[in-house]
């Protein structure tokens, strides 16, 4: 009986080099690998609430982005018209704080609908460092339109649900909202408006019949 030695005797193709059997051997167990932790893999989205929230935001915000272009707005721009609609008169730091953003960032958007004769600007007689802000005609103009966008795109938002899952909808948002404030060390920045529209979501809930 003829003992074989070397390469055949191995199970190696002694047709190809050593080194190119160990790459295509290496090349195969990656693919299967890569292969076997793709399927455990889910879409996202599958179970995620974060994820079904982004979508129906990003919705949202696109339906209102299209409907405020025909305004001459850009998204964004609506929140400090609101505000103002709603305060008469505010001050940068003021209007900065109800929005939630940094000062320059509401200094950028005011300077720009203040190009588009939507809002003024004038200097706080007898302190010329502080400046208020409000509406021109044409700025409360501006409100109404929105406003009524606004309830538009929210009808088809919640076209839907029935009023209690409106009621129970908005009152989880705003209790997931505020575990991430928590989370990320903001929760101490509860408004009196935020108060008052928790207060007057706990009534609603209780409300419901059970």
């Amino acid at each position: 009986m003829q003992v074989q030695d070397g390469p055949a005797a191995a199970g190696i193709d002694a047709g190809a080099p050593v080194g190119d059997k160990q790459k295509r051997e290496r090349e195969t167990k990656d693919a299967g690998a890569s292969e076997g932790s793709s399927k455990k893999m889910r879409p996202p989205g599958v179970r995620s609430v974060g994820w079904a929230l982004v979508q129906a935001a990003r919705l949202h915000r696109a339906r209102t982005g299209d409907r405020l272009a025909k305004l001459g707005l850009f998204a964004g721009q609506e929140q400090v018209v609101q505000a103002l609609a709603a305060a008469g008169t505010m001050t940068m730091g003021d209007l900065a704080a109800l929005l939630r953003v940094r000062p320059p960032t509401a200094s950028k958007t005011v300077t720009r609908l203040a190009a588009l004769g939507i809002v003024e600007r004038r200097a706080e007689s007898g302190d010329g460092r502080v400046v208020r802000v409000q509406l021109t005609e044409a700025g409360l103009a501006k409100a109404e339109a929105i406003e009524r966008i606004q309830e538009d795109v929210e009808a088809e938002l919640l076209d839907h649900l029935d009023k209690t899952d409106r009621r129970r909808l908005r009152k989880l948002l705003r209790k997931a909202a505020r575990g991430l404030a928590e989370a990320a060390g903001a929760s101490g920045q509860l408004t009196d408006v935020d108060a008052e529209i928790d207060a007057e979501a706990e009534d609603e809930v209780e409300a419901i019949p059970v």
